[in-house]
């Protein structure tokens, strides 16, 4: 199969997962990592992986089928960053949606749905990891049962929620407040691209929260 994954920041975490799914697929399939919409080949199949461009009908015509990965259990939850959003209300689990991608946001038939656990203690690399891993098997399911898929409509009976784009101050920690209530908070703000900050005597700081291993 002609396969594309198209992931728009070539510093994203989620980089080093699709390396080793191309090194683990290669040999069997034509496989296309790409960072622009401008730059795809098109083929049977694209994936959408931590993409920030809109990709156009004229774009997915290329493919027999274009999908997206998206952290939530659709209809709820389409949007922005919907596994942030979602541990820091105190989600245990996550749902992984893997949809096709459509005009509207998010509205696409689903392929398949996977949970996973998220334990209490995770931090954002832990989390990632977690993350990452279902992303790949959902890939794998893809690509495996390519034939076989019978896409399901997400459901009309349930009123679709929407996360917005996280902005620098959703990661700014309340001096007032205890670290234990805004634990959610800090743990899942990434250091190096989102840090969580506080603000004190006309200073921000940056804090970097870090297990210590036993």
């Amino acid at each position: 199969m002609k396969i594309t994954l198209l992931c728009s920041d070539p510093n994203h975490p989620v980089n080093t997962h699709l390396s080793q799914w191309i090194e683990r697929n290669e040999t069997t399939h034509d496989i296309s990592l790409v960072r622009s919409k401008k730059d795809l080949p098109g083929g049977d199949i694209l994936f959408l992986v931590s993409c920030s461009e809109l990709i156009g009908p004229m774009e997915r015509k290329a493919y027999r089928s274009s999908l997206v990965l998206h952290a939530s259990k659709l209809p709820r939850g389409r949007g922005w960053s919907p596994h942030v959003w979602q541990l820091i209300a105190g989600a245990k689990t996550i749902t992984l949606s893997l949809l096709e991608a459509e005009d509207a946001v998010d509205t696409g038939r689903i392929w398949h749905q996977a949970t996973f656990s998220v334990p209490k203690h995770a931090l954002w690399d832990e989390i990632n990891e977690l993350l990452f891993e279902a992303e790949m098997s959902l890939i794998d399911f893809a690509v495996k049962n390519f034939d076989k898929v019978i896409p399901v409509n997400q459901n009309k009976n349930i009123e679709p929620s929407y996360f917005p784009k996280r902005k620098p101050v959703d990661s700014k920690i309340d001096l007032e407040k205890s670290i234990a209530s805004q634990f959610n908070l800090i743990r899942v703000c990434d250091p190096k691209r989102f840090p969580a900050y506080f603000e004190l005597h006309g200073h921000k700081y940056k804090i970097l929260l870090e297990k210590i291993r036993k």
